[in-house]
């Protein structure tokens, strides 16, 4: 399956049906007056939100949706058709722009989430609306409202609690992969990764997070360089970020850094979003150039620095429960900003 999180496409609601001009002719009914019905109301079109997708694929050669119209208006007082709704299913995060305003319409998170796009036409009104005493035989009636048009642009924002990030072959999907049923394409060669990977890791308490390798990250990411540009959007969402270094690089302070000035440039509060810092691969390195190491980042690092490596396990389960710790942190935090009672001003 390709992984598509953009898309852009036009959504064009259903014209409303006209009202109709007709009268009452039956053979008992003496001067029985006007007798056009209204027309039917155009279809709107709503995007869903659905966990059955995971990309928006289905939007990657159908760019343009049109709602049914709303029909004509009847003899005898009856209501043209409604024109019926169209329902376009989009996976859980997607983000939902205006092409021409940059407005953001609504952010489907949860599934069965509802945003109408574009509003039917209403339907216009019959002859029999127009009845007065000065005018007891009217015979116009209104056109029927044009739906409405928009161009929209689909973005979707992978849902993950813990968010991977460092350079290129820092060994994100190789800790990815040892901590969840994940398989991403692993080799010693820069931009294995293509695509974000999700992976479920198993808590203590049995409950599943989250995480997101995120690929791509290299100096100048937030410009376009590299993938990150295509990617940093994912992890907007996520609430802690798991920074992976390789150990064994040449100048790992440096990378560090910049990846943090890469996240800063991003913007969107990503630099300050809480950090957990893991040197991966030190199984390739001995204890003294690894303690060296370690004291050079926690001089530089606010909070612990957990040497790791994926491949071998060591060091990760130490990680891990610092990572549920910050996580169940910042879980707390959210949840009594939420119920805190709004000020009255």
């Amino acid at each position: 399956m390709q992984f598509i999180d953009q898309a852009e496409v036009e959504v064009i609601a259903g014209d409303g049906g006209d009202g109709m001009v007709a009268f009452r002719r039956e053979k008992y009914v003496p001067a029985g007056g006007p007798a056009g019905g209204n027309g039917g109301p155009g279809g709107s079109i709503y995007l869903r939100a659905t966990p059955q997708l995971q990309t928006l694929l289905d939007f990657r050669f159908a760019h343009r949706f049109k709602a049914k119209h709303g029909q004509r208006g009847g003899p005898k007082n009856m209501t043209g058709a409604a024109g019926a709704d169209l329902y376009l299913e989009v996976p859980c995060g997607t983000a939902v722009y205006n092409v021409e305003t940059d407005e953001l319409l609504g952010d489907l998170v949860e599934a069965e989430d509802l945003l109408c796009v574009a509003q039917g036409g209403k339907g216009g009104l019959g002859n029999r609306h127009f009845l007065s005493n000065r005018n007891r035989a009217p015979e116009h009636a209104l056109p029927g409202l044009p739906g409405e048009t928009c161009h929209l642009r689909l973005e979707l924002k992978l849902l993950a609690e813990v968010g991977i990030v460092g350079l290129p072959n820092a060994g994100k999907s190789t800790l990815i992969a040892a901590l969840s049923a994940a398989r991403p394409k692993i080799a010693d060669y820069p931009f294995t990764t293509l695509v974000p990977n999700l992976g479920v890791v198993r808590r203590p308490t049995g409950d599943g997070t989250v995480f997101a390798d995120i690929p791509g990250l290299i100096q100048g990411a937030h410009l376009g360089l590299g993938l990150g540009h295509e990617f940093l959007r994912h992890i907007e969402r996520t609430r802690v970020l798991l920074h992976v270094v390789d150990a064994t690089a040449e100048h790992p302070i440096d990378n560090f850094h910049t990846i943090q000035q890469e996240l800063a440039a991003y913007g969107r509060t990503l630099s300050d979003r809480p950090q957990v810092v893991a040197l991966n691969k030190v199984d390739a390195l001995t204890p003294q150039v690894l303690a060296e190491l370690i004291d050079q980042f926690k001089a530089q690092v606010p909070g612990p620095v957990y040497g790791i490596s994926a491949v071998a396990g060591i060091g990760v389960e130490p990680m891990l429960q610092h990572l549920w710790t910050v996580l169940d942190r910042t879980k707390a935090t959210t949840t009594a900003a939420l119920a805190e009672p709004a000020q009255v001003i």
